[in-house]
């Protein structure tokens, strides 16, 4: 029985298979779903958990060398979160693009986290290192 670190099995199982260079999206409650990703759905009630939480509870054993979020994110959020996340994210580089142009980058992953998240654009897509 596993005692410390990501008790999910399905989280688990879909990070045991994400491997060098390929792509995981971590979403917020509004993200589109994606038929032909795996998706885990680990939304409870508004922001239970957040995508900072689950980031939060990867970095410790999943090595992720790139970033990348819609450009929106920063005209529709406070300076307050955006530095939160960058704290969350520090030492990854991160790319911001036009939603659409991230959203074409979603297919190539293998898989979708998907959070109670509220706060405007919080997705991110992490390529494992």
């Amino acid at each position: 029985m596993l005692k410390t670190g990501i008790l999910n099995p399905h989280i688990c199982s879909l990070l045991a298979r994400v491997r060098h260079t390929n792509l995981l999206v971590v979403a917020d409650r509004g993200f589109p779903f994606w038929p032909q990703i795996e998706t885990i759905d680990i939304s409870l009630v508004d922001d239970i958990p957040t995508v900072l939480d689950v980031i939060a509870a990867l970095r410790p054993n999943f090595v992720i060398d790139q970033g990348w979020m819609a450009e929106e994110f920063l005209s529709h959020n406070d300076e307050r979160i955006q530095a939160k996340f960058r704290m969350h994210l520090g030492g990854i580089p991160l790319a911001y693009e036009p939603h659409a142009e991230f959203k074409r980058r979603v297919p190539a992953a293998t898989g979708l986290i998907r959070t109670a998240d509220t706060i405007q654009y919080a997705n991110i897509i992490l390529r494992s290192g």
